[in-house]
């Protein structure tokens, strides 16, 4: 089968759209005819090299699949042939008291398509049954695609981690990005104001009309701290949203008010904030981290999708052949929203 893979870390030139093995379905999996893949960030990463990470060669990326369920292994029941699935992103033990109480992304095994693990940017893909998750019935594939790992990861963050109230002051970093374009979606779900960021003013429009944000500050020509004190008449926010890391870290922590919550889950920009120890304990702030969240995040979220409440965000569409331009485009922040690869 054609998969994108690196054989080694560095540039986009490092993408290669290759041949490789068909898959492996042993007796608890089930093979995907991969119709989508959406990219996220993290292919980025994997595809530079990140520190401590033992992948082996050919490493296939993607973390973000839908398809058609094309084989079952013998173990496998209650999931047809020609079903259309979404592929949940982590893989987990399925075993150990997370796994068996819900809370499934503190599995110490947990792994990530894609990441550590082979992703599913390829023409087939085989999965545990567990990771199947069905298809929302009113979405393309491509639409499908883009609603795993960035839903998943806005979800837990606010609902789980933050856990979101109505009327709350929500402001979400990077309205452009996927994680950002979900949050100010379900932010909005739950009746909070959202406050977002982007870097054009172009974005700042579509982050209000597209996905409901009520105000939208262009982080290069304003100071977002700044306007968002004017837009708050000095209170704060409730809740910040954010993956930039290290070049917003000290304005997000004076953005909040007291009491306030920021929930992190990257570091985009660079991984060393600096924090004024005394904000937090004098105005009882919370720091709170988050990776992905569980598999039941997804089956909510696939609830809302299905009522057209949430919605996919497709920047744009290319063949797998074209991976290294979906790479480019992300890299130099040209996006809005996901980038989707379908099997060429």
């Amino acid at each position: 089968m054609k998969a994108v893979v690196v054989y080694e870390h560095g540039g986009i030139e490092k993408l290669i759209y290759d041949e490789i093995p068909d898959p492996e379905v042993r007796a608890n999996d089930v093979l995907v005819q991969v119709k989508a893949c959406a990219m996220n960030h993290l292919d980025v990463w994997v595809r530079k090299g990140l520190p401590h990470l033992k992948i082996k060669y050919p490493h296939v990326l993607g973390s973000d699949i839908s398809g058609i369920v094309a084989k079952v292994g013998k173990d496998v029941r209650g999931i047809e042939i020609g079903t259309h699935v979404l592929v949940s992103p982590g893989l987990t033990c399925g075993r150990c008291v997370y796994c068996l109480s819900g809370r499934d992304n503190l599995c110490r095994e947990y792994a990530i398509l894609g990441e550590n693990t082979p992703g599913g940017c390829s023409e087939y893909f085989s999965v545990p049954k567990e990771n199947i998750l069905p298809m929302p019935k009113n979405v393309s594939f491509e639409e499908g695609a883009s609603i795993p790992l960035v839903f998943l990861t806005a979800w837990h963050m606010l609902v789980t981690r933050a856990e979101i109230k109505p009327g709350e002051v929500v402001l979400v970093q990077a309205a452009g990005s996927g994680v950002g374009s979900a949050a100010i979606q379900i932010a909005k779900l739950f009746g909070a104001t959202v406050i977002t960021t982007a870097g054009t003013d172009e974005k700042v429009e579509k982050a209000k009309s597209l996905l409901g944000a009520d105000y939208g500050i262009n982080y290069k020509t304003q100071d977002f701290l700044s306007e968002l004190r004017k837009i708050t008449q000095k209170r704060g926010v409730d809740i910040i949203i954010d993956h930039t890391g290290e070049v917003n870290w000290e304005k997000n922590i004076l953005s909040l008010t007291m009491g306030g919550r920021m929930v992190v889950c990257g570091s985009t920009s660079g991984y060393e904030g600096k924090t004024d120890i005394r904000q937090v304990f004098f105005r009882r702030l919370s720091i709170l981290g988050s990776t992905m969240g569980s598999k039941s995040d997804l089956f909510e979220v696939i609830k809302h999708v299905e009522s057209r409440r949430l919605k996919p965000v497709v920047y744009k569409i290319l063949p797998m052949s074209q991976a290294q331009e979906g790479h480019r485009l992300m890299e130099n922040r040209d996006v809005f929203g996901k980038i989707v690869l379908v099997p060429s």
